[in-house]
């Protein structure tokens, strides 16, 4: 950091109570006075009024001659400023950097301590470093900038604030390669002796801003269009982790300390900004770095714009998360569960919507479906964590695991290892949430393994059990079915085809001999083929409709038991033996029918 000295003489200012006051022999008749403080010196013995137009003007119009009393309670930087400017015009040593530069440049303008006063005076100076030095140097400018803060108005009249940016705007489009000056980058694993400069390289540095001037720096960049988006959303990324809470932690929410009402609202203030700058490309920044700043202006009470912004930028990126992503902490006094499906459900809603609105009809493996597939898969997955919260009640589950359309999940399997998860965390469900669970699982869906678990898993309420069998019953004899069809095919097949050749001509011969005699002699025709196959599939229909009825009597009759056990293993077992006589009565009908 580069420094200016000016002056030679040794600091014979000295402080006593409220008072600041010059070591001389000349007694002081020029009276200062800047808030509490009171400045004991001299008009003409040494060059104060000579460098300073305004107390020039204000003595002059001051009726006593011998102590000159002057109130500059509204000099800019205060007390201190003014102390450098009075140390100036006393030549005593000053040393001036970018940490005090605003203050004394501010106060020498106030102060009136210009060319048109004095040659080579305190003004021009101050100009002269600020060109040369500061602005040449990469945290000089830094620095400066951000002492602006205090002094916001002058700053900007003044056109350092301006300048500064310039200057930093300057050096960040510089490439990388040619990066020269000092820059701080704390990131794990780098070396700056070993490694080239990053794109990145100042992002950590720029964070250090007050959140108003970040954005000029951010606004400039973005206006020149040289610098791809996913460098800005960087930049953004390094500012939200320097500056915003992590509110991302899962912890009680009993255990959570409130924040005051003016570090809450600037926070609010710095997430607004933020999520404003966030270039519109897709991928500028992360689907988890989205959903971070999601949860984190949900605990910060943030505007329903800035929510509402952020929900939809995120279920543009959501095939892109992973469960850890998902896992917002809840901070609501009002919710005793640690996770915040709410935000879950909000972004999934958000996803669907725009994904029925740009494929209404996804085809297979394409690109639409691929996405709502990843997206069932993750929500499933994030089901099987958040279900192993104690306090989670069944309607936040659901308001989920129904969102996703049937056509998001190829099987069912992740959806039973969710269920199963919560049912064995929460043993004391009722029966009426238990079957409340299971209401979005399509036991046509589970894969054989997960069925044959499905059959033995003591937790699921009963009805899900019996649905599970009654498919495992219907694909079976079905499967059968097909067996003996194809088999019989084959075996009559077997028997014709050897007779085709010599019973062709023959049954041709017949047909000619029959037809021949019947002619104009009216008879009742034989069934035509049409008709035994109509006749054939009228006979099959009732066969079906019969078995639907079974099955409806059965599901009846086991729901009396259910309500009579209360879905103990006893009336599960009486269900399977009630399935086993159903299906052997079953079969025992078709016999006789074909018969």
């Amino acid at each position: 950091m580069k420094f200016m000295k000016l002056g030679t003489r040794p600091d014979t200012f000295f402080t006593e109570n409220a008072t600041r006051s010059v070591i001389s022999d000349i007694p002081s008749d020029l009276v200062i006075r800047i808030n509490n403080i009171n400045f004991l010196l001299h008009q003409l013995q040494f060059s104060l009024l000579p460098k300073c137009g305004l107390l020039q003007r204000l003595c002059s119009d001051s009726e006593d001659s011998n102590t000159v009393t002057i109130e500059l309670h509204d000099i800019p930087g205060g007390e201190d400023a003014f102390e450098l400017c009075a140390k100036y015009c006393y030549g005593i040593t000053i040393n001036l950097s970018a940490h005090n530069f605003v203050f004394a440049f501010c106060a020498a303008k106030f102060l009136r301590m210009t060319e048109a006063v004095e040659k080579g005076n305190f003004v021009l100076k101050l100009e002269s470093f600020f060109n040369s030095c500061i602005l040449e140097g990469w945290k000089d400018s830094i620095v400066t900038l951000q002492t602006t803060v205090k002094l916001t108005e002058w700053s900007e009249n003044l056109g350092i604030v301006r300048r500064c940016v310039d200057s930093i705007v300057e050096k960040i489009l510089t490439p990388p390669a040619k990066v020269t000056w000092s820059y701080t980058y704390t990131r794990k694993g780098f070396n700056k002796q070993q490694q080239s400069v990053p794109k990145d390289w100042w992002t950590e540095d720029i964070s250090d801003l007050d959140i108003d001037l970040f954005r000029c720096i951010i606004i400039a960049i973005k206006s020149t269009y040289m610098l791809p988006p996913q460098l800005i959303g960087e930049a953004l990324h390094v500012y939200a982790c320097r500056w915003l809470p992590d509110a991302t932690k899962i912890t009680p929410p009993e255990s959570s300390v409130s924040q005051t009402d003016d570090v809450a609202e600037n926070h609010r203030k710095i997430i607004e900004i933020i999520v404003t700058m966030i270039p519109a490309d897709k991928g500028s920044v992360s689907v988890g770095f989205l959903l971070r700043l999601l949860s984190i202006a949900s605990h910060l009470g943030a505007s329903t714009v800035t929510k509402t912004e952020l929900i939809r930028r995120s279920s543009l990126q959501l095939e892109e998360a992973t469960v850890s992503d998902l896992l917002f902490p809840t901070h609501s006094s009002s919710n005793q569960h640690y996770y915040d499906i709410d935000l879950v459900a909000a972004v999934l809603d958000s996803f669907l919507l725009l994904w029925r609105r740009t494929s209404p009809a996804p085809i297979e493996n394409s690109q639409s479906m691929r996405s709502i597939r990843k997206v069932g898969k993750l929500i499933d997955t994030y089901l099987q964590v958040v279900a192993r919260d104690i306090n989670l009640p069944v309607s936040k589950v659901l308001s989920v695991a129904e969102a996703l359309p049937d056509i998001a999940r190829k099987d069912h399997d992740d959806l039973y290892k969710g269920i199963n998860i919560y049912l064995k965390e929460h043993p004391e469900l009722s029966k009426a949430d238990k079957k409340r669970l299971c209401r979005p699982l399509d036991c046509q869906k589970l894969s054989p393994e997960v069925r044959t678990h499905a059959v033995k898993n003591e937790r699921l309420p009963l009805r899900t059990v019996v649905q599970v069998l009654f498919f495992e019953q219907d694909k079976g004899s079905r499967a059968n079915d097909q067996r003996m069809s194809a088999q019989e095919q084959l075996l009559s097949r077997g028997k014709q085809i050897p007779l085709v050749r010599d019973e062709l001509s023959k049954l041709q011969l017949e047909q000619h001999e029959q037809t021949a005699p019947l002619e104009g002699i009216g008879k009742t025709p034989a069934p035509s083929e049409s008709s035994s196959r109509n006749h054939q599939k009228m006979k099959r229909t009732d066969k079906k409709i019969a078995l639907e009825s079974e099955k409806r009597v059965v599901r009846e009759e086991i729901e009396e038991v259910e309500t009579k056990d209360g879905g103990s293993s006893g009336s599960k077992i009486n269900a399977k033996k009630m399935m086993k006589n159903r299906s052997g009565s079953d079969h025992s009908r078709d016999k006789s029918r074909d018969r």
